[in-house]
């Protein structure tokens, strides 16, 4: 499937009705089968949450367009190397990390990354701030200290929700592994947080 083909099924998502419910493994086991219109379904289901997780990784609107394009592309293009034993939106959200983190190392997008996911709120305590998934100034400036695969592992387990056995999965690690590795990375990113308000309060006295 080309971009062009594949940018047709964004326009023609809506124009079907479906009289049929399939679950998302059936139809990816009739889209392996031949019946290749039904990814349109596959791109209307997902294309709104990993626009949304590129957005956060990216921090670039137009960059997370554009992933958005090439990473359902490249999932059409690997369809039928996909396993049905595995879980489909976590093959998704891996084929999502891997392309988005190829394209921050290509080009070198760490120095965008500063301003990732800011948002002006309350100031709260850093567990607090965390744990509701609001993102101060100190946060902001804590996650510009963390590596692409600690914020990743932040966004997954905090915005999208997921549970250590879902994050293992995209990440192709053990849950214990990815439970351990939250754990540090919470309590560096809770001690950053907290520093950063110290300096913040230190010079509002």
């Amino acid at each position: 499937m080309s971009r062009n083909t594949l940018l047709k099924c964004y326009t023609c998502i809506d124009s079907r009705k479906e009289t049929v419910v399939d679950s998302i493994e059936e139809k990816i086991k009739r889209i392996q089968a031949g019946e290749v219109y039904l990814f349109s379904d596959v791109i209307r289901l997902y294309q709104q949450r990993i626009y949304v997780y590129c957005f956060r990784l990216l921090n670039s609107r137009e960059e997370a367009e554009d992933a958005v394009q090439d990473i359902f592309i490249k999932a059409y293009q690997n369809i039928w190397d996909y396993k049905l034993q595995a879980n489909f939106t976590s093959w998704l959200y891996r084929v999502s990390y891997h392309h988005c983190l190829n394209q921050l190392r290509r080009q070198k997008f760490q120095n965008q990354l500063r301003r990732l996911l800011r948002q002006d709120v309350t100031a709260k305590s850093a567990e607090q701030v965390v744990e509701n998934r609001l993102f101060s100034e100190s946060v902001a400036a804590a996650l510009q200290k963390l590596s692409i695969e600690e914020r990743n592992l932040v966004i997954l387990r905090i915005f999208e929700d997921k549970s250590f056995a879902e994050i293992a999965e995209i990440l192709g690690k053990s849950t214990v592994t990815v439970r351990k590795r939250y754990e540090r990375t919470r309590s560096k990113l809770r001690e950053s947080i907290a520093r950063r308000e110290k300096q913040l309060c230190a010079r509002t006295n």
